[in-house]
């Protein structure tokens, strides 16, 4: 076979996972959820006037603290909601399977088992 075949192999292969069937799952619910949406846009309409007053000669400092507090307070709402929290958890699993994808086909092209030692204890799954 060829790389490109191999690879499309290991794609269909990496589609059927139970981590990147979760992310995808994961990211039709979050793209879905109506709150995230709201809050999206005025997370973009707050850090617009943000900008726009950044760079005004007169910048009204009061308002620049408020926006920039509307803009951290609206960030957290997001980063807290259970969609927001399960697309990131899931892109953290996919983002580590990856990892070891990865790992693994460059071990085999150095010709070393995947996991070996580097020497570098803080990487060690436990010494053989």
């Amino acid at each position: 076979m060829e790389i490109f075949e191999l690879a499309a192999e290991l794609g269909k292969k990496l589609g059927e996972d139970a981590r990147i069937k979760r992310l995808n799952a994961a990211r039709e619910a979050y793209e879905n959820e109506d709150k995230i949406m709201e809050l999206s846009m005025e997370y973009a309409v707050q850090q617009q006037a943000l900008q726009q007053e950044a760079v005004k000669e007169d910048k009204d400092d009061a308002l620049i603290e408020s926006l920039n507090a509307r803009v951290e307070e609206i960030y957290n709402e997001i980063v807290s909601l259970p969609a927001y929290v399960e697309l990131e958890t899931a892109q953290n699993e996919v983002t580590e399977l990856m990892q070891r994808v990865n790992d693994t086909i460059n071990a085999q092209m150095m010709g070393e088992e995947p996991g070996g030692c580097t020497h570098n204890c803080a990487t060690c799954g436990g010494c053989h």
